[in-house]
């Protein structure tokens, strides 16, 4: 299979942006040295926030507030705004905000801090200029009851926009659903990237958003959080399909019954119909999702992987790229997806450099790297990898494995059982 070359820039000038350039070297591709960063007019970064409570129990509140303001953020047309997991890498760091601008591309960062209490939420916000200046253009405390915390969330976004573009138009903030209680919130803010960590971790996920959901029935992201980590359970953590599919694809639809405008909601049902083979509503769902929120790049990932799965291993390199790009420094589970794209293009020393990144080696990702070192006639090492991928998987079975796939093609299925076959792994 020939090599393909990956996507060039766009008109946007987006070829001079380091998170592109970071996503070319993420996808193995030299970057010319001659490329200089401009970064675009409205782009931002939110560093998380300092816990100021004395209470380490707060962290997870305090990076929750950063997470939904990134969010709200990210929802503001024309914003260009860089994903949590990127911006989260600096936590606990001296911050150099000119120097972080410059690494993730953006004009503008936000710093902050939160003290809460009982009943006070205390909340200090700057904005730099870091790009140029490196001024602060403003800066506000926010002294409420906690139970505002969210109506304090919707005042800060507003003023980060109006600050950067000015007066705001009647549909610059999007509306989004804000939860009745605090508790169920806390569950959620703790629930968040469990699912992709190990087994234990999905459950503890399961757990504390069925709790949520218990609390606030009408909690959008509960519920669509719960439907990922439920196809989780059976996609990668050996949970029976049966039961578990239906359940997620119950509450994925559940949750854009509740929101229509969450992103979140569209591409968590969009990758379930993905599973159950229903190709063209699974598009739809992702091309809303894109749509509502072209800063989500979580959903930009598992579109890569809805082309993986739909026989368009090239175009999933192409959407890989886009995620990279708002999201540099991202979780362990993007090398999963890249890795089986690259697999899959035949680019099989670059899926073995990726797959064996600190992020991602050691997950289930290893049974891709396990197909590439096939691929490449490494046999040795791959028969290591399938031995070192069977003590923490021993049930795992090649055939059980394709009852669970949905490939849209037949010969994309058939090229991962001949190649898991050439690596050893157990029929």
């Amino acid at each position: 299979m020939a090599e393909p070359s990956l996507p060039p820039p766009d008109a946007q000038g987006l070829h001079a942006d380091p998170l592109y350039l970071s996503a070319l070297a993420s996808l193995g591709s030299s970057v010319p040295a001659k490329l200089m960063a401009t970064p675009a007019k409205d782009s931002i970064a939110v560093l998380p926030f300092v816990n100021m409570s004395g209470d380490p129990s707060q962290e997870h509140f305090t990076d929750g507030l950063t997470e939904d303001i990134i969010t709200d953020l990210s929802n503001v047309p024309g914003f260009f705004v860089i994903a949590r997991n990127s911006t989260f890498a600096y936590k606990g760091k001296p911050a150099d905000v000119r120097q972080i601008a410059h690494d993730l591309g953006v004009k503008y960062i936000l710093e902050g801090s939160a003290r809460r209490s009982d009943k006070r939420l205390r909340i200090n916000v700057q904005l730099i200029d870091a790009a140029e200046s490196g001024n602060h253009i403003w800066a506000e405390r926010f002294d409420r009851e906690l139970a505002d915390i969210f109506d304090v969330q919707d005042e800060v976004t507003r003023r980060i926009v109006e600050a950067i573009a000015g007066k705001l138009n009647a549909n610059a903030i999007a509306d989004r659903y804000r939860p009745a209680s605090l508790e169920a919130y806390d569950l959620v803010v703790r629930s968040r990237d469990l699912f992709a960590q190990s087994k234990s971790a999905n459950d503890e996920a399961l757990y504390q958003l069925r709790r949520a959901i218990g609390l606030d029935p009408n909690y959008c992201e509960a519920h669509w959080r719960l439907a990922l980590a439920t196809t989780f359970g059976w996609l990668h953590w050996g949970e029976p399909r049966e039961l578990h599919s239906r359940n997620a694809l119950a509450l994925a639809q559940r949750a854009v019954e509740i929101d229509p405008n969450s992103s979140g909601a569209r591409w968590v049902l969009g990758n379930i119909l993905s599973r159950e083979r229903r190709w063209d509503e699974a598009q739809i769902e992702f091309d809303v999702s894109l749509r509502l929120n072209p800063n989500d790049a979580e959903a930009r990932m598992f579109f890569a992987d809805f082309q993986v799965v739909s026989g368009r291993p090239l175009e999933a390199l192409e959407a890989a790229t886009k995620a990279f790009r708002l999201n540099p420094q991202p979780p362990g589970w993007y090398y999963w997806i890249l890795g089986r794209a690259l697999v899959l293009n035949g680019q099989y020393d670059k899926a073995v450099a990726t797959l064996r990144r600190e992020e991602t080696y050691r997950t289930p990702s290893r049974r891709f790297l396990i197909a590439a070192l096939a691929r490449l006639g490494r046999i040795d090492e791959a028969h290591e990898e399938a031995k070192l991928f069977l003590a923490s998987n021993p049930h795992w079975r090649i055939s059980t494995w394709a009852e669970n796939q949905a490939f849209r093609n037949t010969n994309d299925l058939e090229f991962w059982i001949e190649t898991y076959r050439l690596a050893g792994l157990p029929e």
